[in-house]
């Protein structure tokens, strides 16, 4: 039906015959002179009528925005002075010879031409138009060019892609499970998968080598702007190579995709330790375009009047740090309020502050309500240790470890984003040597990744101390965000039954949950590792999106339903007595 996508136009067709088919964006009527501007997905045409060509004249004076039609007609230079420099196609036009209206259109729910002032939820409910806006549509097009471009890199490196069930068995990876009954087994279910996790490690069982997958992942969690309950992972895996040899050749991809489609060379990545990035940044994806560093001063304060200093200083479970904002003494006593609320929702319980006025003053050229409770030494050697500036505020916190550095490192992001001092530019590192276990509040523990990733001990060693075993885990974060954690993978039977053990995982449940997964360790499973990506997160950084999703077609609200289709909806009763469901009544809340 066309010959060409609108976008495609420039100067080299001028003088050219062209059928275009698209959406009309806008229709301006200028002196007799009627001009469309047609759109694609690849961009907008201009289309000029006049009254010499009479029939197609007439029809375009009836069409109005979003009516889709179809054009031909000949490519011309715009006159002098009329030339778009803002629009790719803003040096040419299309003089209209025929027009033919494909389908008329409802008037739209918002304006397609620029970022209108609309509820998402309109938008989601209305995706069909959304898409058609050209940032959207833009969005989509990099996701699938990105897309390409990783299969390329994993086809070129060995890398098979196969595709994994996603009926499968509910597997504890941290979240909840989608729950599919089974009509043909009654009253048991199949569960979506969180990750292909233990089927890609059966694959390398298998001899499959060097496995990938753009995979659907599903998990039942409460949601947040770079969180959807279905989301797209670039999954690896990989026999026979070690943590060093994986983040090689997953950097290596990761730099093509940013130089092949933003033009930018990453550079270094560095390797940080899970100790160091929680100790200087409070955070095991620490954003390094941001100079602001936590600095632990409780050596300072283990014998000073203020308990709420001197206390977790002389408890071992407890931090107390200190983040020197420079240039941050003009903050108003209103936002430091509002700092305190906000480190308030990581369980912090006050925020101590000192404001540097006067570093050549002392204790005089300093403003602050707890300095009365601190002797000058310990002042001094406070603002010696973070080498304080005049200009300067300090802010502490004190409490037990994961609160400190929750509360303080989420402080840091939030501080550095008001007063603008967060760099440009791309900062990539790793971040490796995770712990194994962490303990949860009522004392067990849990895995900090996954129950499959390998620790860098042996079985002995694990079951004597498991809260000082160390993981082989490696996350891949840039500019705070983590895009992919891997690790190696347990690949014998007796350090996986360990594991399950320091979990609480009897025989007997680990036999019924992944009795399949041993038996495959048992059978001469290789050495082997991998990693996932989040595509939807590295396509939102990429394009500078504050949401996942803007790069999602189809995305789910915060509530995880579908405004497009309704989703979820009610099924019917015969139905649910196929699947031997019964559904019991919901309480509504009282009013």
């Amino acid at each position: 039906m066309r010959s060409n996508y609108c976008g495609e136009l420039n100067e080299t067709f001028i003088d050219q015959e062209v059928v275009l088919c698209g959406w009309v964006h806008r229709r301006r009527d200028h002196g007799g002179v009627i001009f469309l501007d047609v759109r694609d997905r690849e961009g907008l045409a201009q289309i000029v009528f006049d009254p010499d060509t009479r029939e197609s004249f007439a029809l375009a004076e009836t069409v109005r925005s979003e009516y889709v039609i179809r054009v031909r007609g000949s490519v011309r230079a715009r006159p002098e002075g009329t030339i778009n420099k803002d629009m790719p196609t803003g040096k040419i036009e299309v003089l209209g010879k025929e027009l033919e209206i494909l389908n008329v259109a409802n008037t739209p729910p918002f304006q397609l031409d620029e970022h209108a002032d609309v509820g998402e939820d309109v938008r989601l409910r209305y995706r069909f138009v959304d898409l058609r806006r050209p940032e959207m549509a833009a969005r989509l097009r990099f996701r699938s060019k990105v897309s390409i471009t990783v299969r390329n890199f994993l086809d070129s490196h060995g890398f098979l892609d196969i595709e994994t069930p996603l009926l499968t068995k509910a597997t504890p990876e941290g979240a909840r499970d989608y729950l599919v009954p089974s009509r043909t087994h009654p009253n048991r279910f199949f569960a979506l998968p969180q990750s292909p996790q233990l089927f890609k490690q059966i694959l390398m069982a298998a001899g499959m080598d060097r496995y990938y997958q753009i995979a659907k992942c599903f998990r039942d969690e409460d949601l947040r702007a770079d969180r959807q309950p279905e989301f797209t992972q670039i999954d690896v895996e990989t026999s026979f190579m070690n943590e060093e040899q994986i983040m090689s050749v997953m950097e290596d991809m990761i730099r093509v995709i940013f130089k092949e489609h933003l033009d930018v060379d990453l550079g270094a990545f560095p390797r940080m330790t899970y100790a160091e990035a929680i100790r200087r940044y409070g955070s095991d994806k620490p954003d390094l375009r941001i100079d602001l560093e936590l600095t632990d001063i409780a050596d300072l304060m283990k014998d000073v009047d203020f308990k709420v200093f001197s206390g977790p200083a002389n408890d071992p479970a407890s931090r107390v740090v200190a983040l020197r904002v420079p240039n941050g003494g003009s903050l108003s006593r209103k936002v430091i309020d509002d700092y305190t609320a906000f480190v308030a929702i990581y369980g912090a319980k006050g925020l101590a502050w000192v404001k540097v006025n006067d570093r050549a003053g002392g204790i005089d050229g300093l403003q602050s309500p707890i300095l009365k409770f601190m002797p000058p030494a310990v002042i001094e050697a406070l603002l010696d240790k973070l080498a304080a500036q005049t200009g300067d505020i300090i802010f502490f916190g004190a409490d037990k470890a994961s609160v400190v550095s929750e509360a303080l490192g989420a402080l840091r992001l939030k501080v550095a984003q008001d007063l603008g001092q967060v760099k440009t530019g791309w900062a990539p590192l790793w971040v490796i040597d995770f712990p194994m276990f962490e303990r949860v509040s009522d004392g067990t523990l849990n895995s900090l990744h996954h129950p499959f990733t390998a620790p860098s001990c042996d079985v002995a060693t694990l079951a004597a101390n498991p809260d000082a075993a160390l993981s082989r885990a490696y996350d891949m974060v840039l500019n705070g965000t983590e895009l992919g954690g891997g690790s190696i993978r347990i690949n014998k039977a007796d350090m996986q039954q360990e594991v399950f053990k320091v979990l609480g995982i009897g025989p007997e449940e680990a036999e019924e949950k992944f009795g399949f997964l041993l038996k495959a360790l048992s059978y001469g499973c290789p050495p082997h590792g991998g990693i996932a990506f989040g595509l939807d997160r590295l396509i939102m950084l990429m394009t500078g999106s504050t949401s996942i999703r803007d790069v999602i077609a189809f995305p789910k609200t915060q509530s995880a339903a579908c405004p497009l289709t309704d989703a979820p909806g009610i099924v019917s009763a015969q139905q649910l007595r196929e699947l031997n469901i019964r559904l019991r009544e919901v309480e509504k809340p009282a009013s």
